[in-house]
């Protein structure tokens, strides 16, 4: 089965000035052009919070693509500016624009094997190249030792947007609002990268006008395989398939 389809694209106050990360917060312009999971951006951008032990302190703060990815830059600011107690754990959440490449996956992956206490959950706004089998792989790798992955729901937009940017006055609850069929059909084929089946999402962009095509392919081991409420979700399959 194949789909094809196009894709066009009461608060007073901002946050506080006595914010102790109004300094590290990017712009609302920043976050939609980043984090918009419709448009294919070639940067990246991480947003990420770490809490050490069972301290309630969150520190929060943001990075950019430079000649390294953001992930490397990451794990270079991290062991060169922080002395890591190895009894003390260490709680770290990254709201990524893009999903790590199989590079970034093995260097993440040495990171946390030198640092047993340190846990990490990623929440990606898109899989990055995610027809590439190293990165596929990569992904699987870093599930498989410990990491948490998940495509970014409204939830993880609201809190990205009240937590890390710099909001106008009276706009706290007025982040971005994407239709959520990407995040469903990011969320589909994570599925399949994890239980190692073939792509079923393939996406192209439509450079004229500028659209992002999203074309859905469901094989025989897309039905077998895949949790039937995740092929609901999208609500491009109306009715379960039994196959004999």
């Amino acid at each position: 089965m194949w789909v094809l389809f196009d894709i066009l694209i009461s608060w007073s106050t901002g946050p506080s000035t006595g914010d102790p990360t109004l300094r590290r917060r990017i712009e609302p312009w920043e976050f939609e052009v980043f984090f918009d999971p419709r448009e294919l951006r070639k940067e990246a951008c991480l947003l990420y919070e770490i809490q050490w032990g069972t301290s309630h302190k969150i520190w929060r703060n943001s990075g950019k693509n430079t000649t390294k990815h953001v992930e490397l830059n990451f794990i270079e600011k991290f062991t060169s500016e922080r002395h890591f107690c190895s009894s003390v754990s260490c709680s770290i959440i990254w709201f990524l624009s893009w999903s790590p490449c199989w590079e970034c996956s093995k260097a993440i992956r040495e990171f946390l094997s030198q640092r047993p206490t340190v846990t990490l959950v990623i929440f990606v706004s898109r899989l990055f190249q995610h027809m590439d089998q190293q990165n596929r792989q990569g992904l699987r790798d870093l599930i498989n030792s410990g990491v948490t992955i998940q495509i970014m729901r409204a939830s993880e937009y609201d809190h990205c947007w009240r937590n890390f940017v710099n909001y106008p006055p009276g706009k706290e609850a007025h982040w971005p609002r994407y239709p959520p069929l990407w995040m469903k059909l990011y969320a589909l084929e994570l599925h399949c990268i994890i239980l190692s089946l073939p792509p079923c999402v393939m996406i192209s962009r439509r450079c004229q006008k500028q659209l992002t095509l999203f074309t859905l392919i469901l094989k025989k081991c897309h039905y077998q395989m895949i949790p039937a409420h995740i092929l609901l979700a999208t609500g491009l399959i109306q009715v379960p398939v039994t196959w004999r």
